[in-house]
């Protein structure tokens, strides 16, 4: 049995509805309800109040890259040269081989995970970049944990 998270206000009852969702985010609110335990307009009430208090943000789909004609993903450490952080950022957040990228503290200051056709793809993508950064990029062979929920109970 779940503890209730309760520095987050949530219950098992927001703990269950969050890792159904969280399988399958278009799992009707009939079965959200049945696995919640609830009525299904109490189901939707306490859904609607999740979005309000900004624990849900949205309801995405999971695309697999490969299938869709990306077979490379890529993991790049970027460092931009001085007076050049703006620019870089700009870069990134219009490069929509991007498909996520965080900015951090230390020694780089965006970490981006890129998709990619090809290597010379992948090079045309860094050129642009290089000119204003130094980066260093590491191929992904594999993904052992996909993006997946932080515990919800203690």
């Amino acid at each position: 049995m779940a503890i209730p998270n309760a520095s987050l206000g949530l219950d098992e009852i927001d703990q269950r509805m969050l890792e159904a969702l969280a399988r399958n985010a278009r799992i009707s609110l009939k079965e959200l309800a049945e696995v919640a335990g609830l009525s299904s307009p109490s189901a939707a009430e306490r859904l609607r109040r999740l979005e309000e208090r900004g624990v849900i943000s949205g309801f995405t789909v999971d695309i697999a890259p490969e299938a869709i004609g990306y077979p490379l993903q890529a993991i790049v450490r970027i460092r931009p040269l001085p007076g050049q952080l703006h620019v870089v950022e700009r870069i990134i957040q219009e490069t929509p081989e991007f498909i996520e990228c965080d900015k951090v503290t230390g020694d780089d200051c965006f970490i981006g995970r890129l998709v990619v056709r090809s290597m010379g793809e992948l090079d045309g993508i860094l050129d642009k970049i290089t000119e204003r950064a130094e980066t260093n990029t590491s191929m992904i062979k594999a993904t052992p944990v996909k993006r997946r929920l932080p515990p919800l109970s203690r």
